[in-house]
């Protein structure tokens, strides 16, 4: 399941945020996922202020950018007309209680919430929702006291890094086989990808991930905080296409024993056995006899033991076909 991160990437415009669900929901996305940001209810105006956000706070920039009730009603509508899951990330008690009131059924606890407990208790009481607990800044420990919280909730975790763009070595596709032995079979699995490029998606569906979430933006130069590493439509397009085909790989199995699916194949690049040379009647077949061509038809190569010390019964001249029939 394929899950496009919005974000905040729209900057507060709901033509962009409808647009980018079009572009989500045309390139394979299964979910579209935005974050609900309620300055007074999640940040102080003099919180730490992370790097990108240079012209303005992060308090500012979250007033500014931020949907009404309106429009958080209308993009939910928006999304359900084209038949795209809606999801989205919650900061803050109220953004969740409003998310539950529209109608929305999937929410993500996101890597800076997971240690807001407060925030998890709150969230568990609702049973009948999706929860995405993301792990971006977690120790094992912060992760089995969210769990804790969250056991008798319908939860996908979701292995993050929480770094922007994350480079390849601290992906931790390992924490994915943590997890699963850890938690066993009790929740789903999934993968928040802050990569550039789709290498560690696809690593993470091969490691068991069951969900995949990856930023989406019209351009990379777009102002914000996701932009820069997000993924173009074209893009985003081509990386749905990769992971339907590399889970269609490792979901089918080949049976070597069915050899039906290359028939044509073998008829058409196998060999067959020939006369190497003028073989008279009478005469007991020997290795040096014989010859391994490509022909319509005959007796294969990989048969040719059964033939040896054989006698023929007709004359064979050289470059003919050998058949059975013949001995």
């Amino acid at each position: 399941m394929i899950i496009a991160e919005i974000g905040s990437v729209h900057d507060g415009s709901l033509g962009n945020a409808k647009k980018l669900i079009e572009v989500a929901k045309n390139s394979g996305a299964d979910f579209v996922k935005f974050q609900m940001h309620i300055a007074d209810a999640e940040t102080s105006k003099d919180a730490y202020n992370p790097s990108y956000f240079k012209d303005e706070g992060r308090f500012e920039y979250f007033k500014r950018t931020s949907f009404n009730l309106k429009q958080w009603k209308s993009l939910f509508n928006f999304a359900k007309s084209k038949k795209i899951s809606f999801m989205c990330s919650v900061f803050s008690e109220k953004a969740f209680d409003i998310l539950i009131k529209l109608g929305v059924r999937n929410i993500k606890i996101p890597s800076g919430e997971a240690n807001n407990l407060p925030l998890l208790e709150h969230i568990s009481k609702r049973k009948k929702i999706k929860i995405f607990l993301s792990t971006g800044m977690s120790s094992w420990k912060e992760i089995n006291k969210a769990v804790k919280i969250l056991k008798k909730n319908k939860l996908i975790l979701m292995q993050c890094t929480s770094m922007y763009p994350c480079p390849d070595n601290y992906v931790g596709l390992n924490v994915l086989n943590e997890m699963k032995k850890r938690f066993g079979n009790n929740y789903s699995y999934g993968f928040s990808d802050h990569t550039e490029g789709p290498e560690a998606a696809i690593g993470a569906v091969i490691h068991g991930a069951e969900y995949v979430e990856k930023h989406i933006t019209f351009s990379k130069k777009m102002y914000g905080s996701d932009a820069q590493f997000a993924m173009e439509p074209e893009e985003f397009l081509k990386f749905c296409k990769s992971l339907r085909k590399i889970k269609k790989i490792i979901s089918t199995s080949v049976n070597k024993n069915n050899l039906k699916p290359f028939k044509k194949m073998k008829k058409i690049f196998e060999k067959n056995i020939i006369a190497k040379k003028a073989i008279k009647k009478g005469k007991k077949i020997k290795l040096s006899d014989l010859d391994f061509k490509k022909t319509k038809n005959g007796i294969k190569a990989f048969n040719y033991k059964e033939i040896l010390g054989l006698v023929i019964k007709k004359n064979i001249s050289k470059g003919n076909v050998i058949k059975m029939q013949y001995f």
